[in-house]
């Protein structure tokens, strides 16, 4: 079934439910807010682009997904791979390899191919996790530390010695303030976890370096004032020997929305014990990321850690994703300046938690535990994950993967634990 989640619960909406949806909405906004910032920076891209995802894909994910409490907008995921297409094809060619991309996932939605995730081993998905995680973590390094790097390369071989020749760079202003970022994230989320500590904790790291004139980088000194509207929406240059060059990427960036998208929609199913349709969300991300790239955004897809803060915020219905997004939209409208003082270090911060939710350090003596073949399957996914390229690391894993499935001779089952990023 493709129907959007949307229309079935309105058929029995009322004004409890919008007023639970309406405050779960706004506060998964706040958590949204300096992720989408966060994500945009990291992949290469100018911060409004974030903003602009969140807003624009957010909507649409919510809008025609087929998950009651799906949370969509730019994830940490997406970095590597955004970071690769627009350093070697230019902003326009990730707009249009995005484009690209959600016809791709609107084909697998009237294909109902929704269902395929079970023959993606999850040894698979976990070892090109942990390995992005990695290197987010890496790309956080400078900003950190308040390294002057002026070019950090995409390679990780290349990253690691430019960033060790930045060392004499060090700015400890920027360390204390991504420090105590660092540490009321954590702190705020186990002393008040329904409180939205990401955005509490990035506001106080900035607001002490605005009043104490700290020399820290912020959004503003870096990239200039974030925009106050959308722009209008404009279809992306198209050739075909552009089309040719970029479907590598439209097909990774598909691949990747499809499996987090779905993967995430699992995740909400065992928290509010019910049950997706996954036709229906692979057709709302498609339509959501061709809609992103139409304004210019980012690759979309469902995220996990802002659907859990939806439910635990008490989200009933997909009307709190779409009250997620128009309010990122209004706080775009009349506090743009406000964003625009964020500092850098405290969305480091901010980052490299992102990175180790996404690693799921809990289960990696779960990991090791597992028989031999899964071992070496997710070492081998993490390793060319870092060391050289996404789209080899899953060409690869998902070989070698159903090859050991059929060695088994086992009969092809879904073998997903619903992970608690």
């Amino acid at each position: 079934m493709r129907q959007p989640k949307l229309l079935s619960t309105l058929k029995t909406y009322d004004l409890s439910q919008f007023s639970a949806d309406f405050i779960a909405g706004v506060t998964v906004a706040m958590v949204a807010l300096p992720l989408s910032l966060a994500i945009a920076i990291a992949s290469g891209a100018d911060p409004a682009a974030g903003l602009v995802t969140a807003i624009v894909a957010g909507f649409l994910i919510s809008a025609l997904g087929g998950s009651r409490v799906q949370v969509g907008g730019p994830t940490g995921a997406f970095i590597v791979v955004v970071f690769g297409v627009i350093a070697e094809h230019g902003y326009d060619g990730l707009v249009l390899a995005t484009f690209m991309a959600g016809f791709i996932l609107l084909i697998a939605g009237y294909f109902r191919a929704g269902n395929l995730i079970s023959y993606i081993p999850s040894a698979v998905v976990n070892g090109f996790t942990i390995g992005i995680a990695i290197v987010i973590a890496t790309s956080q390094v400078p900003d950190f530390f308040g390294l002057r790097v002026e070019a950090l390369p995409a390679d990780f071989i290349e990253k690691v010695p430019v960033l060790w020749e930045a060392r004499d760079s060090f700015n400890s202003a920027a360390f204390a303030i991504a420090a105590l970022s660092l540490f009321l994230i954590v702190l705020l989320r186990r002393l008040a976890p329904k409180l939205p500590g990401m955005i509490v904790a990035v506001g106080i790291g900035s607001a002490l370096v605005a009043a104490m004139l700290l020399s820290v980088d912020t959004i503003d000194s870096r990239f200039g004032a974030l925009p106050s509207a959308l722009t209008l929406p404009s279809v992306p240059d198209i050739s075909w020997s552009r089309i040719v060059e970029l479907f590598p990427s439209a097909l990774v960036i598909a691949f990747l929305a499809g499996v987090e998208s779905l993967l995430s929609a699992m995740v909400a199913d065992k928290m509010i014990a019910g049950h997706h349709r996954p036709n229906a969300e692979l057709t709302a991300q498609g339509v959501a990321n061709i809609g992103s790239a139409l304004f210019a955004g980012l690759p979309a897809t469902g995220a996990i850690a802002r659907t859990a803060s939806n439910i635990r915020a008490g989200a009933k219905t997909p009307v709190a994703g779409i009250v997620h997004a128009l309010t990122i939209l209004v706080v775009m409208m009349f506090a743009a300046p406000l964003v625009g003082r964020l500092a850098m270090p405290a969305l480091a911060a901010l980052l490299l938690i992102t990175a180790w939710n996404m690693s799921e350090p809990h289960k990696w003596r779960e990991y090791a535990q597992a028989r031999t073949g899964d071992r070496v399957l997710l070492l081998l996914t993490l390793v060319l994950t870092v060391l050289v390229d996404l789209t080899v690391a899953i060409g690869v894993g998902v070989t070698v993967g159903l090859a050991l499935r059929l060695s088994r001779r086992d009969s092809v089952k879904s073998d997903w634990t619903s992970p608690e990023r």
